[in-house]
């Protein structure tokens, strides 16, 4: 009789504590949520070739936004690893000709790598003729003390010599832009790079 009931108070004991521990014990982590490629910021600009009384400014404010616009091709059907959405506003102020040239652009596509983004907008707005045009913009945010850096897809780059010797300027196409060519005089941008996302599960 005496073993029988040293065998519940055991038991009882044992029981006890698996229910302290488990109660003691930390909720599972939730899973991580995934890291959110994007750039924001806005600044002046030093493009060698403008007059020196120009004033060139731009902003960006894009955050990726993977496989969310589905393009009529094989494989489209979910969109692209790149997409991305936000806003690109231009301003170029030329007081030698007395005038300022702005415009708005959505953005559809983006990259990033370390500190350097990739990313292109389609033009909403302009006062230049511009709307419906892709253009590609490259920001780089500086490291080390040095200053950030912006590219953009006008002005010295893409150009297509055709084999007869006239120039055209061909599409921009998605997330297609040059290094960042130009310092950042004023202002500021910041990168937060992110992998590329897996592609969805099909249902």
């Amino acid at each position: 009789m005496k073993n029988r009931k040293r065998a519940l108070v055991l038991a009882g004991t044992a029981a006890a504590l698996v229910a302290t521990l488990i109660a003691a014990a930390p909720a599972p982590a939730a899973p991580a949520a995934a890291k959110v490629a994007s750039v924001h910021g806005g600044g002046t600009v030093h493009f060698p070739y403008a007059a020196k009384s120009d004033d060139i400014r731009f902003t960006v404010d894009a955050v990726s936004a993977p496989w969310s616009r589905p393009f009529p091709a094989e494989g489209g059907e979910q969109g692209m690893p790149v997409d991305a959405r936000g806003k690109v506003t231009i301003y170029h102020a030329m007081p030698d000709r007395n005038f300022t040239a702005v415009g708005e652009a959505e953005v559809d596509c983006m990259v990033t790598g370390g500190r350097t983004a990739t990313l292109t907008a389609v033009v909403t707005s302009s006062n230049v003729g511009w709307e419906g045009k892709r253009i590609g913009i490259s920001v780089q945010d500086g490291e080390r003390g040095g200053p950030d850096r912006l590219g953009f897809s006008w002005g010295v780059a893409n150009m297509d010599v055709k084999p007869d010797g006239s120039v055209s300027e061909p599409r921009v196409g998605t997330c297609m832009a040059p290094a960042p060519f130009t310092e950042v005089t004023k202002g500021g941008f910041r990168v937060t790079p992110a992998p590329l996302s897996p592609r969805p599960s099909t249902p």
